[in-house]
This record gives C-alpha cells, sequence and structure tokens, in this order.
C-alpha cells in the first residue's frame, strides 16, 4: 500500500456534483493498492497513521497525532498512486489491485481507522472525484507499507 498523508485545514470530495465526504480537518488520505497488499499492511498502515506526530504542540513541534488533537480523516481511493511512468508517455497501471481486491482492502483499511475511534470520511470508489483541500502547512508525506 502507498498513501499520500496531506495534513488539512478541511477537505471534501464531490461525485457528480454532490458532496459525499467532508471533514473539517485532519487528514486527506490518497490510499493506493497494490497486488501484494493484504490485511497485514492495512493493519499497519492504520496504526501508523493514526499515531502519527505531525501536528504541533504548543512549542511548535511536531509532536502530536491526529488522535490528540481530535482530527478525522477523508480517505480517497487513488489507483494512479501506481502508476509506472518509466517508459513511453502514458503511464502503466499494471502494479495497481484489480479493482475488487482493491475495493475489499480500501474498506478494511477504513474500518480499522474508525475502530481506532477516528471519524474517517470516503469519496466513492472507482469514481471520477473532485477533491478540495486547503493543506496545512504544507506537510505532505508518502507512507507505503513495505
Amino acid at each position: 500500500m502507498k498513501i499520500v498523508v496531506q495534513r488539512t485545514r478541511e477537505a471534501s470530495v464531490t461525485v457528480d456534483g454532490e458532496i459525499v465526504g467532508k471533514i473539517p480537518f485532519g487528514y486527506m488520505l490518497l490510499v493506493g493498492i497494490t497486488h501484494e497488499d493484504t490485511a497485514k499492511e492495512a493493519d499497519f498502515l492504520a496504526d501508523k497513521i493514526a499515531n502519527l506526530r505531525i501536528f504541533e504542540d504548543e512549542n511548535e513541534k511536531m509532536n502530536l497525532s491526529l488522535m490528540d488533537v481530535g482530527g478525522q480523516i477523508l480517505s480517497v481511493s487513488q489507483f494512479t498512486l501506481y502508476g509506472d511512468c518509466r517508459k513511453g508517455r502514458r503511464p502503466s497501471f499494471s502494479q495497481a489491485a484489480r479493482p475488487e481486491q482493491a475495493e475489499q482492502l480500501y474498506n478494511y483499511f477504513n474500518e480499522k481507522l474508525a475502530e481506532k475511534g477516528i471519524h474517517v470520511e470516503t469519496g466513492k470508489f472507482g469514481a471520477m472525484m473532485d477533491v478540495s483541500l486547503v493543506n496545512d502547512g504544507p506537510v505532505t508525506l508518502i507512507i507505503e507499507s513495505n
């Protein structure tokens, strides 16, 4: 799994003109899943993200986690994170998991975050989505399970 974590002041996702997910502050996650990914990778990344300390404390040091500050998550599936642009001019997505495998693991990952007490909003798997956010900092990290 490969996840882009963006600390955000607000974020939303719209499908066909309708807002399907929205958070006031926390993390905007772009979640990519490859063929080899299992629940083990999803468990690891859910724990890592929930406890990642990238919010500032009273001394302006990144010492606080999402759970410490009561933030929320907007999670959006993003198969293009596994786009390979090394050859030619059009990316190959052969490393992205098939939709039926990816959707199941994506839902599992979001459930694991919610089990930690985090409010999780999502986009619509497989849909064309308009994603909007105000990146806070900006703070953007790429986290991988391997």
